[in-house]
């Protein structure tokens, strides 16, 4: 059980990224925004690792788990910045939660060496549901002048999905998100470094890269990770569907938009979803 609900934490962290990125996006370029994101993420993620390990110093991870994780880490992080910095928030942010279902292909496939109609019919209905409720149930208008944007959002989904799966298949010994968290922190730096900066940004658009650090990339890490290394990766993918759902429904906390029926729908499916492939599991 515990592995669910560590993947239940992740997805409530997650559900304020695309709206947390967007606050940041409206103040910083992707090199700003990812230092000042990453760098509070190392830096909370080494101390959390210091105080629960009671050692100076954290695991490090062999060659070919570091180059794992700087794909997931880094790869997926920048982007996804780039990605809602070229289309459409909405559009964008749908598109890049096909991590969702592509986790569900990835670790069927690796299970049972074949796709089951059952289980690809119950990830299309969950992804379903998830387009039903970010675009409102209105029909979703992808203008080409945006389709970099759009490309890159997909390979959010697959490069978090390919990550994911195989941190999950390898189980590694160790948490090596904190390693992996310096690393994209030291790429960052770099490229902040290179795109040479003129001024410090403005205080609001350093919240968010701030939040964005601490939350949806420091916290949501080490649930995240307890979550695929000890649980199902099936009814994780089902799991992740609702995302999308509660980022809609932060937005109406936080911003005081209207919660549209499609959005209950969308949950009510998402939901169904998850429990369907928990019982196929």
């Amino acid at each position: 059980m515990k592995p669910y609900l560590y993947a239940l934490g992740a997805v409530l962290c997650w559900a304020s990224l695309p709206a947390a990125t967007g606050s940041g996006l409206d103040g910083l370029t992707v090199a700003e925004l990812l230092f000042f994101s990453f760098v509070p993420a190392a830096l909370y993620l080494v101390a959390q690792e210091m105080i629960i390990s009671r050692r100076v110093g954290i695991p490090w991870p062999g060659p070919s788990l570091t180059a794992l994780g700087l794909a997931g880490i880094f790869g997926y992080h920048a982007l996804y910045y780039l990605a809602l910095d070229h289309a459409p928030l909405v559009e964008g942010a749908i598109l890049t939660t096909t991590w969702s279902f592509w986790i569900v292909v990835f670790s069927s496939l690796l299970s049972t060496k074949r796709m089951s109609v059952p289980v690809l019919a119950v990830a299309l209905v969950g992804l379903l549901g998830a387009g039903l409720v970010v675009s409102g149930g209105k029909s979703l208008q992808f203008d080409a002048r945006h389709l970099p944007g759009y490309l890159m959002a997909l390979g959010c989904g697959l490069i978090w999905s390919s990550f994911s799966v195989a941190l999950s298949r390898l189980k590694p010994t160790h948490d090596y998100m904190p390693a992996f968290t310096v690393l994209a922190a030291l790429f960052s730096t770099l490229v902040y470094a290179v795109s040479a900066p003129q001024s410090l940004p403005p205080a609001r658009a350093l919240f968010s890269a701030l939040y964005l650090g601490l939350v949806p990339l420091g916290l949501s890490f080490t649930l995240w990770n307890r979550a695929v290394t000890g649980g199902n990766m099936t009814l994780i993918g089902y799991l992740s569907y609702l995302t999308p759902p509660l980022a809609v429904l932060l937005a109406a906390v936080t911003r005081g938009a209207a919660v549209t029926p499609h959005a209950v729908i969308g949950m009510a499916v998402i939901l169904g979803a998850a429990f369907a492939g928990r019982r196929m599991s």
